[in-house]
C-alpha cells in the first residue's frame, strides 16, 4: 500500500472500523478510509463482507480471479452480477491503496467487461442454438457464438475502461458461415442473441448490474439490427464511413464470441481507418472533430472547478485523447508502429516516431493518469456516471480524502494547473479557422449558432459543404426576414442538426428555392415539424412531386395507391412494413404543412388523418393475412373485420393519435384453417390481430407506422384480442356496461371484410336502438364522469382535452345522447344533435357545447403541430401563437386564454344542467 484515504464521513468510517476491527491494521484502516468517502463501496464492503474477508487473506490479483470465474453453465446474469459487485469492491480498494496503478485497474475492469459480454453472449446463442433456431448451428458452434463478436470501441477497446463505465459494443457476425437462403433466419436468430446479451449486462435487478452497454456505434444505428453482417458493416465503411468512425476504429478490438473472425474482419477494415494519403478533406475532417469537441459546455473561458467535466471540459481527458487520435489517424497510414489503441503508449509511440515532442507527449501521460484517477474517485462515490467534479466544498474534501490527502486547497491548485497545461498544450497543435463571413449580419449568438454548422453530419462531406456555404447566405436572409429571427434560426438549426446526409436536400434547396422558404416557415412556426424533418428529410422529394400542394386525393385513392406499392414489394414482408411507413412519412407531413400554411383547418386536417390511418389498414390488413396464412392457411370462414373505435371510429384522428381497434371475425362453423401449421378458429385469429398490431406498432428502420390500442373490446384487457361476431352480439346484448355502448356509438368498420362489417353494423345499430332505463344511463354516465375526473385530476387553462367542458367531457355527453335517443350517428355534432331531438339537451346547452368543442379541437389540432406536450404559449414561440391565433380566430393569447375558459365553464355548466334531468324535461 502506498497511499490510504482518509474518512470523509467519520460516522461510516467508524462502522467500517467496527465491523473489520479484527483484520490488520493497514487493512482495516483501508476498509475505514474507504467506507468513510464512498456509500457505495461501503455498500459493497457490508453485502460482500463474507467474501471480502477472504479476499483480503489473499493478493487482489487473486481475488480478481476468483471473482469472475464461471459459477456453472446455466444462465450467467446473476452470477455476473455478483462478480460486478465483487470486482468493483477489490479494484476499488487496490486504487485507493496504490496498489494498482492505473493501467492495472482499467486493465481489470476491461478483463471483466470482456469476460462477462463473452459470457452473456455465448450463453444466449447457445440457447438459440439449442431451440434449433440458427441454422446449421450445432454445440460446437457455441464456442464461437454462431459467427458473433463483439468489437469492443472506445475504453473498452483500449483496454481502458473507468470504474463506473458503459461498454461501447459494434455486434457483427460472420455470414460466410451460413448458405445464402439461411441468412435472413441466422440474422434474426443472432439479433435476439444480441439483444438479450444486452439486456443481461444492463437490466438492474435485486443483485445489480453488470454494465450498461450501448450498441450504437454500429453503422447508421436509426435504421440498422443490433448486429451487422461482416459484410454489410464493411460496404458501409467503404462508402460512407466518416473520420470519426476512422477514429473511433483505432481502438476498436475483438472482446468476446469468434475472436478470429472479429480480427480477420479488422484486419480487412485497416485502409478504411489508416490511409496511406491524407487528402486536404480528411484533414479538415479531423480539424471539424475538434471543433465539435470544443462546443461541449465547459470548453470555453476559465475553468471552473466546480462541476468541472473531468472527461469533457477545457483541459480534460477528451483533449489529450482527441490529441493523440488525430495524430495517429494523421500520421498511422505511413508509420504502422502508431497504431496502437490505448492512450499513453500512443503517445509514447507519437513521440518516438517523432511527431510530437516528447516532452509534450510525457507531460500529457502524466496529467491523462492523474485525470483519471480523479474520474473515478468521483465515480467511486456513488457508483454514477458521471464525469464532473463536486460542486461543493464538502464534495471537494470527499474527493480529496479519498485521494489519501487532507490539503484541499493545494489540491484544487494542482489540478487547475493541470487542466490549464493541458488545454495549453493540446490547443497550441491546431492552426486557427478561417471564418467565412456570412450575410446578414448576426448578433454574436447567433454566430456560435451558424459556426456550428459545418461541423453536422449534413455538411459532412466537400461537396455537401459547397453546395451549403452556397446557399447560406440566402438562408439566412430568409430566416432574418421572420416574425421572430432568432426562434426560427434555432429550429432551422435543430432541422439542419437531424440531418443524416446532406448533398441530397441542399441540392433540391439549390434548384427548389420554394422548398427554402418552406422550411423557414416550418421552422418559425412549427419547431415539433421541424425537427421531425430533419429527422425524416427523404419526405423532401414528395414537395418537389408536382401534386404536394394538390387538393385532397380521398381515401380510396390513397388505400389504391399504397395498396400497388405494397404489392410491387409481395415477396419482401419486411420490406412492404418499412414501405408503408414510407409513405404514411410522406403524407402525414403533407398533412401537416397544408395545416401550418392554412390551406385546410384543423378539422379537415382531422379528416385526412383519419383517411390515412384508414388507408393503411385497409392495405396492410391483406398484406399480413396473406403473410400469416403462409404458414397457418387462409382464414377459416367468412374472415375478419377491423372495427375503428373512439377517434379513428369518429374520424377524428390528430397528427399524433394512436389507433382504438377491435377485430371481429366469423368462422361461418369451419373448425381449422388449411395449411402447414393449421390452427383452430380461435387462436387462429387471435394470433393473426396480434400480427397485425406488430406491423403497425414494431419499430423498424423507418419506424411505427402507429400506436394501437385494443381496450375497448369485449371484457376490455381480459378478453380475446379477437372476437367471433357471434360472442360480440352476444355480449353487447347481454352483458356489455353502459360504458361500452357509449364507445359503441363510435364504432366503423375500417378494413377487412365488409360484409362482416354490415354485420356489426347491424348489431350496433340493434344495441343503440333498444329500449333502456334512462335514468340509470345518465346515473351510470355520471359516475364514469366522476371516475375520470379523478383519475385524470385538474388541467391547466388551455388543457383542451381533460377537465370539466374539455373534449372528453363533451364527447361522453354527446354519446350519452346518443344513447338515449336510440340513435347512432358517430361525431359529436350529430350525437348532441340527437339529445336536442329528445327534449335531453336545450338548443342553448348544445350550442355552448358545440362552440366549445369546435374551439377546443381547433386549439388541439394546432398545438399537436407545435409540441409534444401540454400547450405552453411562451414555449411554442412567435409563429407558433400566431399560427395557433390563427386557427382559433383569436387576436392574443389573452384572449384565447379567456375564450378557452369561458367555453369550457359555459360546456360544463350545460353538460351538468343535462344529467340533472332525464329526456324530455328540456
Amino acid at each position: 500500500m502506498t497511499r490510504c484515504p482518509i474518512p470523509f464521513d467519520r460516522d461510516h468510517g467508524a462502522e467500517a472500523a467496527t465491523r473489520f476491527a479484527d483484520l490488520a491494521p493497514e487493512l482495516a484502516e483501508l476498509l475505514t478510509g474507504a467506507a468513510g468517502c464512498s456509500p457505495y463501496l461501503k455498500g459493497l464492503m457490508e453485502r460482500e463482507e463474507e467474501w471480502l474477508r477472504a479476499a483480503l487473506a489473499d493478493s487482489p490479483e487473486a481475488a480478481f480471479e476468483a471473482a469472475i470465474a464461471p459459477e456453472g453453465d446455466g444462465d450467467p446474469g446473476d452470477a455476473l452480477r455478483r462478480a460486478k459487485r465483487r470486482v468493483a469492491l477489490i479494484a476499488g480498494l487496490a486504487d485507493l491503496a496504490g496498489v494498482w496503478s492505473l493501467e492495472e485497474v482499467t486493465g481489470a475492469l476491461t478483463r471483466f467487461a470482456e469476460n462477462a459480454t463473452d459470457r452473456a453472449l455465448k450463453y444466449h446463442v447457445g440457447r438459440e442454438i439449442a431451440r434449433g433456431k440458427l441454422p446449421g448451428a450445432s454445440e460446437d458452434d457455441i464456442e464461437t457464438a454462431g459467427g458473433a463478436v463483439a468489437i469492443a470501441m472506445g475504453k473498452m477497446g483500449a483496454g481502458e475502461l473507468n470504474y463506473s463505465s458503459d461498454i461501447d459494443l459494434i455486434m457483427l457476425f460472420d455470414e460466410s458461415r451460413y448458405e445464402r437462403d439461411d441468412f435472413h433466419e441466422a440474422r434474426a436468430s443472432l439479433v435476439r442473441a444480441t439483444r438479450r446479451m444486452s439486456a443481461t449486462l444492463s437490466e438492474m435487478t435485486a443483485e445489480g448490474y453488470v454494465f450498461r452497454t450501448d450498441l450504437r456505434l454500429r453503422p447508421d444505428p436509426a435504421v440498422t439490427p443490433v448486429i451487422l453482417s461482416m459484410a454489410a458493416a464493411e460496404a458501409y465503411y467503404e462508402s460512407l464511413g466518416r473520420t470519426w468512425e476512422r477514429a473511433a476504429h483505432i481502438k476498436a478490438r475483438p472482446c468476446a464470441g469468434d475472436i478470429a473472425a472479429g480480427e480477420a474482419y479488422l484486419d480487412r477494415l485497416t485502409p478504411f481507418v489508416w490511409r496511406k494519403h491524407l487528402d486536404f478533406a480528411a484533414i479538415q475532417d479531423a480539424h471539424d472533430m475538434r471543433l465539435r469537441i470544443r462546443e461541449h459546455k465547459g470548453l470555453g473561458g476559465p475553468i471552473t472547478l466546480e462541476g468541472h467535466d473531468m472527461k469533457l471540459g477545457r483541459g480534460g481527458i477528451r483533449e489529450i485523447e482527441f490529441f493523440t487520435q488525430t495524430r495517429q489517424l494523421i500520421s498511422g497510414g505511413r508509420d504502422p508502429s502508431l497504431r496502437l489503441r490505448a492512450t499513453v503508449p500512443g503517445l509514447a509511440a507519437l513521440a518516438g516516431g517523432n511527431w510530437v515532442p516528447e516532452d509534450v507527449a510525457e507531460v500529457l501521460a502524466m496529467h491523462y493518469r492523474g485525470h483519471r484517477e480523479i474520474e473515478h474517485r468521483v465515480q467511486m462515490v456513488r457508483d454514477a456516471q458521471t464525469h464532473a467534479l463536486p460542486g461543493s466544498a464538502g464534495g471537494f474534501r470527499r474527493i480529496v480524502n479519498m485521494s489519501g490527502e487532507d490539503d484541499v486547497a493545494a489540491w484544487r491548485e494542482r489540478l487547475r494547473d493541470a487542466l490549464a497545461e493541458v488545454h495549453e498544450l493540446t490547443e497550441g497543435f491546431f492552426a486557427p479557422e478561417e471564418r467565412i463571413t456570412a450575410a446578414p449580419v448576426l448578433h454574436a449568438d447567433d454566430e456560435e449558432i451558424v459556426d456550428r454548422w459545418r461541423n453536422y453530419p449534413a455538411c459532412r462531406s466537400a461537396r455537401a459543404a459547397g453546395i451549403f456555404e452556397r446557399l447560406k447566405p440566402d438562408i439566412l436572409a430568409r430566416l432574418h426576414k421572420a416574425a421572430r429571427p432568432r426562434e426560427a434560426l434555432v429550429q432551422f438549426d435543430a432541422f439542419l442538426r437531424g440531418l443524416p446526409a446532406g448533398v441530397q436536400v441542399f441540392s433540391l434547396f439549390d434548384a427548389n428555392p420554394a422548398l427554402v422558404d418552406l422550411i423557414v416557415d416550418i421552422a418559425a412556426t412549427a419547431p415539433a415539424l421541424a425537427v421531425y424533418l430533419g429527422r425524416n428529410s427523404q419526405v423532401l422529394d414528395a414537395v418537389i412531386g408536382g401534386d404536394f400542394f394538390a387538393d385532397w386525393p380521398g381515401l380510396h385513392w390513397l388505400a389504391d395507391d399504397l395498396g400497388a406499392r405494397l404489392e410491387e414489394l409481395s415477396e419482401d414482408y419486411e420490406a412492404q412494413l418499412d414501405a408503408a411507413r414510407r409513405w404514411l412519412k410522406e403524407w402525414h407531413f403533407r398533412v401537416g404543412v397544408h395545416h401550418l400554411r392554412g390551406l385546410v383547418t384543423g378539422r379537415e386536417a382531422g379528416a385526412q388523418y383519419s383517411d390515412l390511418a384508414e388507408a393503411v389498414l385497409s392495405a396492410l390488413w391483406p398484406v399480413v393475412v396473406t403473410q400469416f396464412s403462409r404458414k397457418h392457411g387462409a382464414p377459416p370462414g367468412r374472415g375478419a373485420v377491423l372495427i375503428g373505435m373512439g377517434s379513428l371510429g369518429a374520424r377524428t384522428i390528430s397528427s399524433t393519435s394512436d389507433l382504438d381497434l377491435i377485430v371481429i371475425y366469423d368462422a361461418d362453423g369451419v373448425e381449422e384453417s388449411q395449411g402447414p401449421r393449421p390452427l383452430t378458429a380461435r387462436p387462429y385469429y387471435a394470433r393473426l390481430t396480434q400480427a397485425m398490431v406488430t406491423a403497425l406498432t414494431a419499430p423498424m428502420p423507418e419506424g411505427k407506422l402507429y400506436e394501437v390500442d385494443m381496450r375497448l373490446r369485449p371484457s376490455g384487457r381480459q378478453g380475446p384480442v379477437a372476437t367471433g361476431l357471434d360472442s360480440f352480439a352476444a355480449y353487447q346484448r347481454d352483458e356489455a356496461w353502459t360504458w361500452e355502448h357509449l364507445a359503441l356509438t363510435r364504432a366503423r368498420p375500417v378494413a377487412g371484410n365488409m360484409e362482416i362489417g354490415a354485420d356489426v353494423e347491424a348489431v350496433r345499430a340493434e344495441v343503440l336502438r333498444r329500449d333502456r332505463d334512462p335514468g340509470a344511463t345518465i346515473r351510470d354516465v355520471v359516475e364514469m364522469r366522476a371516475r375520470i375526473a379523478e383519475a385524470k385530476g385538474t388541467a391547466g387553462p388551455l388543457a383542451a382535452k381533460v377537465g370539466p367542458g374539455r373534449l372528453q367531457d363533451i364527447e361522453l355527453v354527446a354519446q350519452c345522447a346518443a344513447v338515449l335517443a336510440q340513435d347512432c350517428p358517430r361525431d359529436v355534432e350529430g350525437q348532441i344533435g340527437s339529445g336536442v331531438e329528445i327534449r335531453w339537451l336545450t338548443q342553448g346547452e348544445a350550442e355552448a357545447m358545440l362552440a366549445a368543442y369546435d374551439l377546443l379541437w381547433r386549439m388541439q389540432a394546432a398545438a399537436k403541430l407545435l409540441t409534444e406536450g401540454a400547450l405552453d404559449l411562451e414555449a411554442v414561440g412567435t409563429g407558433g401563437r400566431e399560427f395557433l391565433l390563427r386557427e382559433t380566430g383569436m387576436d392574443s393569447a389573452e384572449a384565447l386564454t379567456r375564450e378557452v375558459e369561458a367555453r369550457a365553464e359555459a360546456a360544463r355548466a350545460a353538460i351538468e344542467a343535462a344529467l340533472a334531468r332525464l329526456p324530455g324535461e328540456a
